[in-house]
């Protein structure tokens, strides 16, 4: 189960209720984890998935830990997980990559404000971040904060590329319907080539289906039909065509670490693991061209002239 708010929660991955007592959660455990156990048939994923579940709710210590919102396992952080942006990490010092805008500002902002509108005029929200509040609000907003650290996660990705690269974030797109919703997460200009990438994180698996995602996480969504449209609209504005669209999610989203889904309008369209972006990045697809000192630095003009953050 990975850190992230719009994930199942241990009670949700053992079929058990929040009150569940003691017994009951253990009954549930062990019966999953004969269910499940790759030796008896069982899928090794949803296996592990039982035994983080357990680690986190199987003792009181750590039932209350976990209720309180603050996981008690020895890799758990102990501070709020989500409180802080991409901006307010550490860096070291090699050169990172040029970086422009603000990686999940934008939807920070949108949570923000629809957890002040759910919880209700004139409540107080000390911290609208804590997990164990955030595990109580509807599905859709915690989906913006799990995209806002999504955003976060791909930023810090994207930095440590080196100093040949540059990231614009949270770019403002004339893609049809308009608004900040319709925005490109990231715009990567380097030597291997140009890229449009979304950050996404639905709470989970997704597997591609004729140059598109599907899974039952996304609904009627089509990701890269949307994401097409956006980088169609900054391509004419800045007058230049991108490498590739780029979808990134957490790894275990996708059982392929990198899936080449197809073309879109002659634009290689693909899905990668957040783990494998920056090799990506510094490898560039298969057969695309590299790109030269003079037309890197034209490129790096065109967009500078033509981009605009939400």
């Amino acid at each position: 189960m990975p850190d992230s708010p719009i994930s199942a929660t241990p009670y949700e991955v053992l079929g058990v209720s929040a009150s569940a007592s003691t017994e009951e959660l253990r009954r549930a455990y062990r019966r999953l984890l004969r269910e499940t156990h790759p030796d008896t048939g069982g899928n090794a994923a949803r296996f592990h998935s039982v035994q983080l579940a357990w680690e986190r709710i199987g003792t009181p210590q750590a039932r209350a830990a976990w209720d309180r919102g603050r996981p008690s396992g020895r890799n758990e952080e102990s501070h709020t997980p989500w409180a802080s942006s991409a901006a307010s990490r550490p860096r070291d010092s090699r050169p990172l990559a040029r970086s422009y805008g603000h990686p999940g500002g934008w939807r920070r902002e949108r949570f923000l404000t629809l957890m002040r509108e759910w919880a209700g005029r004139g409540v107080t929200l000390d911290d609208p971040f804590d997990p164990a509040l955030v595990r109580t609000a509807p599905r859709d907003i915690r989906h913006v904060l799990a995209d806002a650290l999504a955003e976060e996660s791909t930023a810090r990705t994207l930095s440590s590329l080196g100093i040949a690269y540059t990231v614009w974030h949270d770019v403002r797109t004339d893609a049809a319907g308009g608004g900040p919703e319709m925005k490109l997460d990231h715009i990567v200009l380097g030597p291997t080539g140009l890229f449009a990438l979304l950050s996404e994180d639905w709470g989970g698996p997704v597997r591609v289906r004729k140059g598109d995602l599907i899974g039952e996480v996304l609904g009627d969504e089509r990701p890269m039909n949307g994401l097409s449209l956006r980088a169609r609209s900054v391509a004419r504005a800045a007058r230049v065509r991108f490498t590739a669209l780029v979808i990134v999610v957490p790894d275990d989203a996708s059982e392929e670490s990198l899936a080449v889904m197809g073309k879109s309008r002659g634009v290689p369209t693909v899905l990668v693991q957040r783990s494998r972006l920056a090799d990506l990045l510094r490898s560039g697809l298969d057969g695309a061209p590299a790109i030269a000192g003079t037309e890197l630095f034209e490129l790096r003009t065109r967009l500078q002239a033509a981009v605009r953050f939400v």
